[in-house]
Protein backbone atom coordinates (compact mmCIF):
# COMPACT_ATOMS: atom_id res chain seq x y z
CA UNK A 1 0.00 0.00 0.00
CA UNK A 2 1.45 3.12 -1.23
CA UNK A 3 1.98 5.83 1.43
CA UNK A 4 1.22 9.57 1.78
CA UNK A 5 1.90 11.53 -1.30
CA UNK A 6 3.92 14.83 -0.79
CA UNK A 7 1.08 17.12 -0.49
CA UNK A 8 -0.74 15.01 1.73
CA UNK A 9 2.33 15.44 4.36
CA UNK A 10 2.34 18.99 3.80
CA UNK A 11 -1.78 19.45 4.52
CA UNK A 12 -0.73 17.51 7.61
CA UNK A 13 2.42 19.24 8.70
CA UNK A 14 -0.17 22.94 7.82
CA UNK A 15 -2.89 21.65 10.23
CA UNK A 16 -0.57 20.68 12.89
CA UNK A 17 0.97 23.90 13.25
CA UNK A 18 -2.76 25.76 12.89
CA UNK A 19 -3.59 23.20 16.23
CA UNK A 20 -0.62 24.51 17.57
CA UNK A 21 -1.36 28.61 17.19
CA UNK A 22 -4.82 28.02 18.66
CA UNK A 23 -5.90 29.82 21.93
CA UNK A 24 -3.58 28.88 24.80
CA UNK A 25 -3.87 26.63 27.73
CA UNK A 26 -6.53 27.76 30.49
CA UNK A 27 -3.09 28.59 33.09
CA UNK A 28 -1.48 30.62 30.95
CA UNK A 29 -4.79 32.42 29.85
CA UNK A 30 -5.31 32.68 33.58
CA UNK A 31 -2.09 34.39 34.14
CA UNK A 32 -2.24 36.86 31.44
CA UNK A 33 -6.06 38.37 33.17
CA UNK A 34 -6.67 41.66 34.70
CA UNK A 35 -6.34 41.85 38.56
CA UNK A 36 -9.50 41.13 39.74
CA UNK A 37 -11.13 44.68 41.18
CA UNK A 38 -10.67 43.61 45.15
CA UNK A 39 -7.12 43.90 43.72
CA UNK A 40 -7.59 47.64 42.08
CA UNK A 41 -9.46 48.94 44.81
CA UNK A 42 -6.75 47.78 47.57
CA UNK A 43 -4.12 49.29 44.95
CA UNK A 44 -6.17 52.60 44.91
CA UNK A 45 -6.59 52.84 48.87
CA UNK A 46 -2.62 52.10 49.61
CA UNK A 47 -1.75 55.09 47.04
CA UNK A 48 -4.71 57.48 49.00
CA UNK A 49 -2.64 56.54 52.18
CA UNK A 50 0.65 56.77 51.34
CA UNK A 51 -0.20 60.71 49.64
CA UNK A 52 -1.77 61.52 52.88
CA UNK A 53 1.03 60.58 54.97
CA UNK A 54 3.21 62.59 52.26
CA UNK A 55 0.64 65.64 53.22
CA UNK A 56 1.10 65.37 56.77
CA UNK A 57 4.95 64.88 57.03
CA UNK A 58 5.16 68.04 54.21
CA UNK A 59 2.52 70.36 56.36
CA UNK A 60 1.64 69.25 59.45
CA UNK A 61 4.50 67.50 61.30
CA UNK A 62 7.23 68.85 63.38
CA UNK A 63 9.75 67.77 61.21
CA UNK A 64 9.60 69.73 57.99
CA UNK A 65 9.12 73.66 59.64
CA UNK A 66 11.14 76.78 58.95
CA UNK A 67 13.48 76.63 62.22
CA UNK A 68 16.15 79.13 60.76
CA UNK A 69 16.88 82.00 57.61
CA UNK A 70 20.03 81.99 56.16
CA UNK A 71 21.80 85.33 54.36
CA UNK A 72 24.04 85.16 51.49
CA UNK A 73 25.81 88.04 49.15
CA UNK A 74 24.50 90.77 51.81
CA UNK A 75 27.12 93.76 51.66
CA UNK A 76 25.67 97.04 52.06
CA UNK A 77 22.69 95.56 53.41
CA UNK A 78 22.53 94.12 56.91
CA UNK A 79 21.65 90.30 56.94
CA UNK A 80 19.16 90.99 59.89
CA UNK A 81 18.27 93.33 57.80
CA UNK A 82 17.23 91.32 54.88
CA UNK A 83 15.46 88.70 56.77
CA UNK A 84 13.54 91.09 58.66
CA UNK A 85 11.89 92.59 55.17
CA UNK A 86 11.94 89.08 53.67
CA UNK A 87 9.64 88.19 56.68
CA UNK A 88 9.73 84.50 56.41
CA UNK A 89 6.53 82.78 58.94
CA UNK A 90 9.03 81.07 61.46
CA UNK A 91 7.85 77.71 62.09
CA UNK A 92 5.66 77.50 59.24
CA UNK A 93 5.81 73.96 56.94
CA UNK A 94 8.38 74.60 54.78
CA UNK A 95 6.43 73.42 51.60
CA UNK A 96 4.18 76.03 52.60
CA UNK A 97 6.33 79.28 52.35
CA UNK A 98 5.85 81.07 48.65
CA UNK A 99 9.11 81.67 47.70
CA UNK A 100 8.19 83.80 44.72
CA UNK A 101 6.32 85.78 47.05
CA UNK A 102 9.53 86.55 49.40
CA UNK A 103 11.07 87.80 47.04
CA UNK A 104 8.89 90.61 45.48
CA UNK A 105 8.84 91.28 48.80
CA UNK A 106 11.95 91.60 49.23
CA UNK A 107 12.97 93.62 46.24
CA UNK A 108 10.08 96.31 47.18
CA UNK A 109 11.34 96.70 50.63
CA UNK A 110 14.92 97.38 49.62
CA UNK A 111 15.55 98.64 46.06
CA UNK A 112 18.93 98.18 46.62
CA UNK A 113 18.93 94.44 45.71
CA UNK A 114 19.25 94.06 42.30
CA UNK A 115 18.06 90.07 42.59
CA UNK A 116 17.21 87.34 44.74
CA UNK A 117 17.51 83.68 44.90
CA UNK A 118 14.66 82.15 47.52
CA UNK A 119 15.54 78.50 48.45
CA UNK A 120 14.27 75.80 50.53
CA UNK A 121 16.69 73.41 51.76
CA UNK A 122 15.37 70.57 53.94
CA UNK A 123 14.56 69.64 56.74
CA UNK A 124 14.06 73.31 58.19
CA UNK A 125 15.92 76.30 56.29
CA UNK A 126 15.03 79.07 53.78
CA UNK A 127 18.50 80.31 52.26
CA UNK A 128 18.07 84.40 50.59
CA UNK A 129 20.71 84.68 48.08
CA UNK A 130 21.05 88.64 47.24
CA UNK A 131 22.46 90.59 44.61
CA UNK A 132 22.95 94.15 45.65
CA UNK A 133 22.76 97.04 43.15
CA UNK A 134 26.29 98.59 42.95
CA UNK A 135 26.17 102.57 42.80
CA UNK A 136 27.68 103.75 39.99
CA UNK A 137 27.13 107.61 39.70
CA UNK A 138 25.67 110.06 43.11
CA UNK A 139 23.62 112.42 42.71
CA UNK A 140 23.64 115.46 45.54
CA UNK A 141 20.72 116.84 47.44
CA UNK A 142 20.21 118.30 50.56
CA UNK A 143 23.39 117.34 51.70
CA UNK A 144 23.31 113.61 51.04
CA UNK A 145 24.03 111.67 48.04
CA UNK A 146 21.52 109.40 46.51
CA UNK A 147 23.00 106.32 44.80
CA UNK A 148 22.39 105.43 41.14
CA UNK A 149 23.42 101.65 39.38
CA UNK A 150 23.99 101.02 35.79
CA UNK A 151 20.82 101.01 34.60
CA UNK A 152 20.18 104.33 35.82
CA UNK A 153 17.60 103.25 39.42
CA UNK A 154 18.58 105.82 41.83
CA UNK A 155 18.46 102.68 44.81
CA UNK A 156 19.25 104.37 47.99
CA UNK A 157 20.15 107.72 49.85
CA UNK A 158 23.43 107.48 52.06
CA UNK A 159 24.62 110.47 54.44
CA UNK A 160 28.46 110.27 53.84
CA UNK A 161 30.04 109.46 49.62
CA UNK A 162 31.22 106.01 49.04
CA UNK A 163 34.82 106.03 48.04
CA UNK A 164 35.36 105.75 43.91
CA UNK A 165 31.84 106.76 42.96
CA UNK A 166 31.64 109.91 40.80
CA UNK A 167 29.00 112.33 41.74
CA UNK A 168 27.00 113.82 39.07
CA UNK A 169 26.57 117.40 37.93
CA UNK A 170 23.25 118.28 35.85
CA UNK A 171 24.10 121.95 33.86
CA UNK A 172 21.60 120.88 30.98
CA UNK A 173 18.35 123.65 31.31
CA UNK A 174 19.26 125.37 28.67
CA UNK A 175 20.52 122.57 26.58
CA UNK A 176 18.19 121.27 23.69
CA UNK A 177 18.77 117.79 24.76
CA UNK A 178 16.83 118.56 27.59
CA UNK A 179 13.76 119.63 26.11
CA UNK A 180 14.17 116.80 23.37
CA UNK A 181 15.44 114.10 25.59
CA UNK A 182 14.27 114.70 28.96
CA UNK A 183 16.35 115.04 32.38
CA UNK A 184 15.85 111.37 33.24
CA UNK A 185 17.34 110.47 29.80
CA UNK A 186 20.22 112.72 29.99
CA UNK A 187 21.13 111.08 33.29
CA UNK A 188 21.02 107.43 31.80
CA UNK A 189 23.39 109.19 29.22
CA UNK A 190 25.54 110.29 32.22
CA UNK A 191 25.52 106.42 33.66
CA UNK A 192 26.82 104.76 30.78
CA UNK A 193 29.84 107.16 30.08
CA UNK A 194 30.70 106.57 34.18
CA UNK A 195 30.08 102.55 33.37
CA UNK A 196 32.09 102.76 30.51
CA UNK A 197 35.08 104.30 32.05
CA UNK A 198 38.05 102.50 32.17
CA UNK A 199 38.69 101.16 36.20
CA UNK A 200 42.09 103.31 36.80
CA UNK A 201 40.20 106.70 34.97
CA UNK A 202 36.56 106.06 37.20
CA UNK A 203 38.88 105.69 40.53
CA UNK A 204 40.06 109.37 39.20
CA UNK A 205 37.31 110.43 38.48
CA UNK A 206 35.15 112.92 41.03
CA UNK A 207 32.68 114.34 38.55
CA UNK A 208 30.70 113.74 35.50
CA UNK A 209 29.50 116.86 34.37
CA UNK A 210 26.37 117.03 31.70
CA UNK A 211 25.70 120.14 29.74
CA UNK A 212 23.62 117.93 26.91
CA UNK A 213 23.81 114.83 25.33
CA UNK A 214 26.68 115.85 23.29
CA UNK A 215 28.65 117.52 25.63
CA UNK A 216 29.41 115.00 28.21
CA UNK A 217 32.98 116.06 30.38
CA UNK A 218 34.94 114.53 33.75
CA UNK A 219 36.90 116.17 36.59
CA UNK A 220 39.45 114.56 37.40
CA UNK A 221 40.92 114.48 40.88
CA UNK A 222 43.84 116.63 40.24
CA UNK A 223 41.28 119.13 38.30
CA UNK A 224 42.07 117.98 34.62
CA UNK A 225 39.46 117.71 32.35
CA UNK A 226 38.12 115.22 29.51
CA UNK A 227 35.67 116.27 27.19
CA UNK A 228 33.87 113.29 26.47
CA UNK A 229 30.83 114.21 24.23
CA UNK A 230 28.33 111.44 23.88
CA UNK A 231 28.15 108.11 25.42
CA UNK A 232 28.84 106.32 22.11
CA UNK A 233 32.06 104.71 20.96
CA UNK A 234 33.07 104.66 24.54
CA UNK A 235 35.28 101.86 23.86
CA UNK A 236 37.29 103.61 21.60
CA UNK A 237 36.95 106.82 23.97
CA UNK A 238 38.35 104.71 26.69
CA UNK A 239 41.55 103.58 24.69
CA UNK A 240 42.15 107.12 23.41
CA UNK A 241 42.08 108.82 27.33
CA UNK A 242 43.99 106.03 28.47
CA UNK A 243 46.97 106.02 25.36
CA UNK A 244 46.78 110.39 26.01
CA UNK A 245 46.86 109.79 29.97
CA UNK A 246 49.87 107.73 29.33
CA UNK A 247 51.87 109.81 26.88
CA UNK A 248 50.70 113.15 28.04
CA UNK A 249 51.45 113.55 31.47
CA UNK A 250 51.45 117.16 31.80
CA UNK A 251 48.35 117.87 30.04
CA UNK A 252 45.25 119.70 32.05
CA UNK A 253 42.61 119.02 29.09
CA UNK A 254 41.85 115.72 26.93
CA UNK A 255 39.55 115.77 24.48
CA UNK A 256 38.34 112.03 23.08
CA UNK A 257 34.63 113.31 21.48
CA UNK A 258 35.83 111.91 18.50
CA UNK A 259 38.07 109.32 19.43
CA UNK A 260 39.82 109.13 15.84
CA UNK A 261 41.62 112.09 16.12
CA UNK A 262 42.14 113.24 20.34
CA UNK A 263 43.49 116.29 21.33
CA UNK A 264 45.39 118.10 24.12
CA UNK A 265 45.76 121.09 25.63
CA UNK A 266 47.34 123.29 28.45
CA UNK A 267 50.69 120.93 28.48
Amino acid sequence: MAGPTTAQRGSAHREKRSQSSGPPPRRIRDRLRLPPRRTLVLAAIVAVLLGGVSLWVLYGSDWLRVERVTVQGAEALRPEEVREAAAVPMDAPLMSVDTGTVAKRLRAKLPRIASVHVERSWPNTIGLKVTERQPELLLEKAGKFIEMDAEGVRFATVAKAPKGIPRLEMEAKRSPSLRRFGEEYLRRAAVEVASSLPATVRADTRVIRVRSYDAISLELSDGRTVQWGSPEQDKAKSVALVALLKAEREAEHFDVSAPGAPAVSGS
